[in-house]
């Protein structure tokens, strides 16, 4: 199994970082993982704190028990439309669903879904709740997408946030078209960093400028004469 330092940057893989005044989040430690058996497959494991990946039995209707203990309130269900009788949100009144409809082959566009899944694990994670996401085996499709949700995350390559999650779920094997757009991922979410934080500098500049000429304006008006 691969080994992380979970505490290096994406800076540390040979590439620039584009954001260089604003670090990336730390990832905050987890208990060390079991030992990997072929079993655990068939149960979902905290890849990091609050975001858990497993397959669609760890969300079936005998779970509710250990998903509530768990604090899960989120999930995103994934499926492709002939999955849809077996593979279904079984809780709807009492977690919040993203279900996407995308194809366990190479040629499946997922990287469209990316944006969609960080927001909704966001919105689980801000909100103090947890966040399971699933396939049908929890190994191609929904480990793409927690891949792109920690890269981006994280500021991580692909290969980096691989041997992450495969820490914690052994099983992860995206299939190969899955893995080329998260290499094509990679300049996306930096250069969308980038433009964000260049947009949020500007904002702060201008409001800078207004302040000032407030601020000037108020200097040069003349005292009030003394009645």
């Amino acid at each position: 199994m691969m080994m992380l330092d979970t505490n290096r940057t994406h800076q540390e893989t040979g590439k620039p970082n584009h954001d260089s005044s604003e670090e990336y989040p730390r990832i905050s430690s987890l208990a060390s993982p079991k030992e990997w058996s072929y079993t655990m497959r068939r149960s979902m494991q905290e890849v990091i704190p609050g975001l858990y990946l497993g397959p669609y039995s760890a969300a079936s209707r005998s779970k509710l028990p250990e998903l509530q203990e768990l604090g899960i309130t989120h999930i995103v269900c994934v499926r492709q439309d002939i999955e849809a009788n077996f593979i279904k949100p079984n809780f709807p009144d009492k977690f919040k669903y993203l279900v996407l409809n995308i194809a366990d082959v190479a040629t499946e566009n997922i990287i469209q879904h990316f944006p969609t899944v960080k927001s909704f694990i966001d919105e689980g994670l801000s909100s103090q709740g947890h966040v399971l996401v699933h396939g049908n085996a929890g190994i191609s499709r929904s480990a793409a997408l927690v891949l792109a949700y920690v890269m981006q995350m994280y500021g991580l390559s692909h290969t980096r946030a691989y041997a992450l999650v495969q820490q914690r779920r052994f099983c992860i094997n995206p299939n190969e078209g899955f893995m080329a757009q998260l290499r094509e991922y990679e300049p996306i979410y930096q250069a969308q960093r980038t433009a964000n934080h260049d947009q949020s500098t500007t904002r702060q500049c201008i409001k800078r400028s207004i302040h000032q000429m407030d601020a000037e304006r108020l200097d040069d008006k003349p005292e009030a004469m003394d009645s």
